[in-house]
């Protein structure tokens, strides 16, 4: 009976700490030691503080190499990194400012380097209001179209972000999508389904098999809503994180985005 008691008493308290939010929210020291590595080693482009929930996190932007545009592409990168990762977000944040697109990075939710991407299921809850604050910071800056741009996991967080409401983005780039998830937040093909805007449904030949997998899945959830907008392209010999690939990566959304209407 002791050990039904125990695991019941742990039980109870993983309930009452995730009930107060003292579990299953981001890492915030982590999100201070990447801040604290990105800030002091910027070059390009400039560190925002925004705030969301109470907490301050990182921000990066990038103005058009043309001078302001009105165009910004928000940022969200993959599972437990930061905002200026060398991986697709560097090459992004940098890239799209030479064809006319401010960018603006955010710092998501992370927790420590051994969770897996189901672990994240959770903090899905905070995804809106950090994107929400990147869009009250864009407004600022005169921003006149907003688009998402997200990296495996940022892609799932930007999917999820659309399918909850209307929300002031005129499309959507996700690179390296899934689907398949247990937790439907999490479930790409399900949030294609709510979703109306212009996508972009971007992956690489030598992507992950839950990636290559699961395109075609992904591809009926979004045509069977009649999103007309929705566009599914495979980069010959690129890998998830399109190593060795970055200028056609950025060549192909730049590209897309010019398509959009």
């Amino acid at each position: 009976m002791k050990r039904a008691t125990d695991l019941f008493g742990i039980t109870l308290a993983v309930a009452l700490l995730t009930a107060t939010g003292l579990v299953l929210s981001s890492d915030m020291a982590k999100e201070k030691r990447w801040a604290d590595q990105i800030v002091d080693a910027l070059i390009d482009g400039e560190a925002e503080w925004l705030k969301a929930d109470g907490h301050e996190f990182l921000a990066i932007y990038t103005e058009a190499a043309s001078g302001e545009t009105g165009r910004t592409a928000i940022l969200l990168h993959g599972i437990g990194v930061h905002p200026d990762w060398p991986q697709v977000i560097h090459p992004l944040r940098v890239g799209l400012v030479e064809h006319g697109w401010s960018t603006l990075s955010l710092q998501m939710p992370v927790l420590a380097g051994e969770a897996k991407g189901a672990d994240y299921a959770p903090l899905f809850d905070a995804v809106a209001p950090r994107i929400d604050a990147g869009v009250a910071f864009l407004a600022e800056q005169g921003a006149k179209e907003i688009v998402l741009v997200g990296h495996s996991l940022g892609a799932a967080m930007a999917a999820y972000y659309l399918s909850t409401g209307e929300r002031p983005i005129a499309a959507l780039v996700g690179i390296g999508m899934s689907s398949g998830a247990s937790d439907p937040r999490m479930d790409n093909a399900r949030l294609l389904e709510k979703i109306h805007i212009p996508t972009l449904d971007l992956y690489g030949s030598e992507d992950f098999d839950r990636v290559k997998g699961t395109a075609a899945q992904r591809a009926r959830a979004a045509r069977g809503t009649g999103n007309e907008g929705y566009r599914q392209v495979k980069v010959a010999g690129a890998d998830h994180f399109f190593d060795g690939k970055e200028p056609e990566l950025v060549d192909t959304v730049s590209r897309w985005l010019k398509e959009v209407p």
